[in-house]
């Protein structure tokens, strides 16, 4: 796990900088990322576990940036932070955090011969592909988490820890307004939440090797579910597989998961783990191959920590969960 820790430091320093709190860094967003960022245990930092002062002093320069008041960390890494954090008044809840066993992961993800991502868009996985920077697909596959995670099953609305669609770590769910899933077409979800921005910065991301997106499409090319890798240094989080409300059931959210961690697998990745929803979740990934190892912690005010929290992925960043109800 010590590999995940070092990970998910060094993820935001690409897209941003890190404020040094003592036993906590705040990483802040630079101007061109799409999504917030957050804090965490300082890697390497003194040997004391952050108190509630430490917590508070985050807080507020949280607040002075405008930015969310969001921290995540492992539980079994840092113990004594879930009752800081909670002594400022902050909610947390947990999560599976899940690591890819390499023994038990199904022989249908073998590395692909091509070995080429940016050349190589049409590689398919059960039903799923991943997509090159210039795949017509992709804006739209940048637009399937604003809607998967808009209307989870069940029709309740949450927003929890989650990563937005295109590339990079960030505290801020992708999540449409309540009720999008339902009202929106992916059409309208890509005109109001996928700029021509966000997709000229994923195909950087993709061209430079620290995206990858995949998508299971219909038969006229259009993206019913999606989710991206975030490569950096042998290590990789798998985050924001999401499926439209109309194709769930389907086992849409399986062949994009397949897809992804065959993808790792050609890349040569030698770590690679997410962030389940819950235990049931937790389930369907270990199907994969993925086994729970420890347990990921996130902690934000109370009206940003509902009972149903969602997943992720638009511009990407790693602070969420690979995949609630809404992925599969």
């Amino acid at each position: 796990m010590r590999r995940v820790e070092t990970y998910l430091d060094a993820v935001p320093r690409v897209s941003g900088r890190a404020e040094d709190f003592g036993p906590l860094t705040l990483y802040v967003a630079d101007g061109g990322a799409p999504f917030p960022y957050y804090a965490r245990p300082t890697v390497g930092g003194p040997g004391h576990a952050p108190g509630p002062d430490q917590v508070r002093r985050v807080r507020e320069r949280q607040r002075r940036l405008g930015v969310p008041e969001s921290f995540e960390w492992i539980g079994e890494h840092s113990p004594g932070l879930r009752a800081a954090a909670e002594a400022t008044g902050l909610r947390v809840w947990e999560r599976p955090l899940m690591v890819l066993n390499a023994a038990d992961a199904d022989t249908a993800h073998t590395a692909a011969a091509d070995t080429d991502p940016v050349r190589a868009p049409e590689r398919r996985e059960g039903g799923a592909r991943v997509l090159g920077p210039e795949d017509p697909a992709l804006p739209g596959a940048l637009a399937v988490p604003y809607l998967a995670f808009a209307e989870p099953p069940g029709g309740e609305t949450g927003t929890g820890p989650s990563e937005g669609p295109g590339g990079e770590p960030g505290g801020e769910p992708p999540a449409g307004p309540p009720g999008s899933g339902n009202g929106l077409r992916l059409e309208d979800a890509v005109r109001l939440y996928v700029t021509p921005w966000a997709v000229a910065r994923a195909r950087d991301r993709i061209r430079a090797g620290h995206t990858v997106v995949a998508a299971a499409l219909d038969g006229a090319g259009v993206p019913l579910c999606a989710g991206q890798l975030l490569p950096l240094g042998g290590t990789t989080e798998l985050v924001g597989i999401g499926t439209l409300p109309r194709a769930r059931r389907r086992g849409l959210g399986a062949a994009v998961t397949a897809a992804l961690v065959a993808e790792a697998h050609r890349l040569g990745l030698t770590t690679v783990f997410l962030t389940a929803n819950d235990e049931r979740v937790a389930q369907l990934y270990a199907r994969h191959g993925f086994r729970t190892a420890a347990t990921a912690c996130f902690a934000q005010p109370p009206p940003a920590a509902p009972d149903v929290a969602v997943a992720p992925c638009t511009a990407v960043a790693p602070n969420a969960p690979a995949s609630g109800d809404g992925a599969w």
